[in-house]
């Protein structure tokens, strides 16, 4: 049995019919219990009648015994547990100081009950005095045609009801698995389809349980899955782009000497030796996402202070930017915890942050790195008053070979991969790296380290 259909509506079926068979089972003990107890006790009350009638009309239990002579019992129909035929239920009478005046079943005339037995029966009381009591003996008698029709028809009421309602569980049943089921048959054949290359599926949620969750995930995963193939394809052509510029020049500049069309004067061998080193940069900065994204980034870690990363990337950048006319400043919060972390990676992330401010800040622009306390961590941020970044931009700048501006390539030595190794590194920390910026009035670059403990 493979069809998950056929399974609930097997296992509703089966919960159904033992659930209306239990009921039905319960409601007719009930019922036949106490349509016998209503029996009982209407016998029981036609005899206390009956003689109460006799003790009104003679102001006494003389002679009750010649009035109602007992009568040897009358078989029935019915057997018992033991085979043997039942007898009609009947009463005993007793007087108030039990002694039986009527006999039934093992009283005999003039016998004294015990107390403990008379205290079982019913007592009769006339005009608010206890005369006598009535002793119940045999058993449960035969039901007249009227009673029997009636607990017939009962039974068959219930039969009926339990019927119906086995019919409508099932009916309830095949609907609910089938919507239980067809979320589950989309799914499955979105997934065939994702297996088979079609990447970008999406499956309707028709429900917020634990299937509408479990369609919102894959649904997720499947633009997840799409966005990242993508990403691999468009980062598998940047990097022939950027791996082909190079070898082209370089290719070329060979080629032209090799054949006499260009003499290897030092100029020549120097636009070589640069094109050799973004080549060499390139892979560096592919070897380290790799190691990032392998968990295998290593790591030399030692305690340093906030104010020793900031000062000694202000003095690195420091000429450039007197050169370029930038304010490039360190703001720097006193008594900051020390930070455990490897100070040639972090000058690494600081340095490209400052770059990339440093070519965005027009002449006259402030650049200013800043380092204060946060929670159970330290905030080092740089901050420019550059031209922004575009809020499209802004929802890309860590993807890998993204640039925001697209003119700028080879030439200006970028490989589009240095914010996205920045995230790398700070998350390699254990630490965030956030971004806000204003088109026209900078940008902000936030990283959050947790202190040394």
């Amino acid at each position: 049995m493979k069809s998950l259909t056929i399974k609930l509506i097997l296992a509703f079926l089966v919960i159904s019919l033992t659930v209306a068979a239990l009921g039905a089972f319960f409601a007719w003990r009930v019922t036949t219990n106490e349509f016998q107890t209503f029996v009982v006790d209407r016998i029981q009350d036609e005899f206390i009648a009956m003689v109460s009638s006799y003790y009104q009309e003679h102001g006494s239990w003389l002679g009750i015994l010649k009035k109602y002579p007992p009568r040897p019992p009358l078989q029935t129909q019915s057997q018992g547990p033991d085979n043997q035929k039942q007898v009609p239920i009947s009463y005993a009478l007793v007087d108030q100081t039990g002694i039986v005046l009527l006999p039934s079943g093992p009283y005999r005339p003039h016998d004294r009950v015990p107390a403990d037995v008379l205290s079982e029966g019913t007592p009769i009381e006339i005009e608010g005095q206890i005369v006598g009591t009535a002793l119940i003996t045999g058993q449960v008698p035969e039901l007249n045609s009227v009673e029997q029709r009636y607990l017939k028809r009962t039974n068959q009421a219930l039969l009926l009801a339990a019927l119906s309602a086995t019919g409508i569980a099932l009916i309830l049943g095949v609907l609910l698995a089938r919507s239980l089921t067809r979320p589950l048959r989309e799914l499955t054949a979105a997934t065939r389809a994702v297996a088979r290359g079609d990447l970008e599926q999406q499956v309707a949620v028709r429900s917020q349980d634990e299937l509408g969750e479990l369609t919102a995930a894959f649904n997720q995963m499947s633009t997840d899955l799409a966005r990242a193939t993508q990403s691999r394809r468009q980062m598998t052509a940047d990097i022939a782009h950027d791996l082909r510029t190079p070898l082209t020049v370089i290719g070329g500049y060979l080629e032209s000497m090799r054949d006499g069309v260009l003499k290897p004067t030092p100029d020549r061998l120097e636009m070589m030796q640069a094109e050799v080193g973004h080549l060499k940069r390139l892979v560096d900065d592919l070897r380290t996402l790799s190691l990032a994204d392998a968990g295998s980034l290593t790591l030399d870690k030692h305690e340093i202070s906030p104010q020793t990363l900031l000062l000694r990337v202000t003095d690195i950048y420091q000429l450039i930017a007197e050169k370029i006319e930038v304010s490039l400043t360190a703001r720097i919060e006193p008594d900051l915890p020390l930070v455990s972390v490897d100070e040639e990676r972090l000058v690494q992330v600081l340095g490209n942050l400052v770059s990339n401010a440093l070519r965005y800040t027009p002449k006259g622009g402030q650049i200013i790195l800043e380092a204060k306390r946060g929670v159970d961590s330290v905030l080092l941020s740089v901050q420019d008053t550059g031209i922004g970044i575009t809020a499209e931009d802004l929802s890309r700048i860590f993807d890998r070979f993204y640039r925001a501006d697209q003119s700028r390539r080879q030439n200006e030595g970028e490989s589009g991969l240095g914010l996205s190794i920045a995230r790398s590194i700070i998350e390699a920390h254990g630490g965030t790296i956030e971004v806000e910026s204003e088109m026209g009035r900078g940008t902000k670059f936030t990283i959050n380290l947790p202190v040394s403990t």
